[in-house]
């Protein structure tokens, strides 16, 4: 193996890895009852994240009308983007993170309704802008094929962790560049496809949206990787997103909880006691609410939006397949 990409293993780096490990485990087990409604609110959790970063303007809710088949008021592109993208990760667990064919097809998937050339590496020269300034002018276009060959060989053969491999895998393919557009978001479902690799857990939590979170931080490690010429600083802030991405699970998901499980909810006001039902089923209806606290419909309505616009509830996904969350 002659190609290595530079990168220093930082104590940084030693603790995240510690910390990441430690944090599947917990996750892990819990996550083995989840719920096909908390896994596909993940999946919409990244779509959604990840076409944000690159600036679509649709929401959860959106993104979740489109994937259940539902009309939704958008440009063709930004529909079009959606649409690549759930093709896309839907495929995750058939695509081979080593496989240079794959990575192709990925981006065919994604950017199919988007591009007229997806799925085929650039042929001309491309630089990253922020605003009028260039700030990163991406290697020439003859190039690509040996550079993304290189990367993946070495992905492939490294000793690294698979956690360092797969962030020095995302910033040096943001850096080659090598599509004429999507390469931030393919990127981004590339590691989370190579984490999956190393642990199937990965395949579905929302990596991608807790880096939309931190998007200008995002942008801005990219830059200083590029001005040192060394991936560490990106692969210290992809290890702390992962983390963060666990963590979320573990604290926000009552994973384990059976749904329907009793909960003790006497002498509890409406909007006390729809946190308590929402917390012990995520996925309960207006009408289970209605008839466990004894209330009519529309005043667990008006609690509800009450909640809602406290931010204490929200909804994620649509009416018939989403669920609750509790903040």
């Amino acid at each position: 193996m002659t190609y290595q990409p530079p990168f220093t293993i930082t104590t940084k780096i030693i603790d995240f890895i510690s910390a990441v490990s430690e944090q599947v485990g917990f996750v892990q087990r819990d996550f083995l009852d989840a719920s096909p409604q908390l896994r596909k609110a993940n999946r919409i959790k990244t779509i959604t994240g990840t076409l944000q970063i690159e600036g679509s303007t649709l929401s959860e809710e959106q993104v979740s009308a489109v994937l259940d088949g539902k009309p939704v008021l958008a440009s063709v592109r930004e529909l079009a983007e959606v649409k690549g993208a759930i093709a896309a990760y839907d495929r995750l667990n058939e695509l081979n993170p080593y496989q240079l064919d794959d990575l192709l097809e990925a981006h065919r998937l994604m950017m199919g309704d988007v591009l007229k050339k997806a799925g085929a590496f650039r042929s001309k020269p491309v630089g990253v802008y922020k605003g009028k300034e260039v700030v990163h002018v991406a290697p020439p276009a003859h190039k690509i094929s040996g550079l993304i060959a290189e990367l993946l060989a070495w992905t492939k053969q490294s000793d690294a962790h698979p956690l360092i491999v797969s962030s020095v895998f995302h910033y040096e393919f943001e850096f080659i560049h090598p599509f004429i557009d999507g390469n931030g978001r393919t990127g981004r479902l590339w590691q989370t496809l190579m984490l999956a690799e190393w642990n199937p857990l990965f395949a579905d939590m929302s990596l991608e949206s807790v880096i939309k979170t931190h998007q200008q931080d995002y942008y801005q490690v990219l830059g200083s990787a590029d001005s040192a010429a060394d991936s560490t600083v990106f692969i210290e802030f992809m290890l702390k997103a992962i983390l963060q991405t666990l963590e979320n699970v573990s604290v926000n998901a009552p994973l384990s909880i059976t749904p329907n499980a009793p909960v003790n909810i006497e002498g509890m006001k409406t909007p006390d006691a729809i946190i308590a039902l929402v917390q012990a089923d995520a996925s309960i209806t207006r009408q289970q609410m209605a008839e466990k606290i004894g209330k009519d419909i529309r005043t667990i309505g008006r609690a509800i939006k009450k909640l809602q616009d406290e931010g204490k509830l929200q909804r994620i996904g649509s009416d018939k397949s989403g669920h609750w969350e509790a903040l």
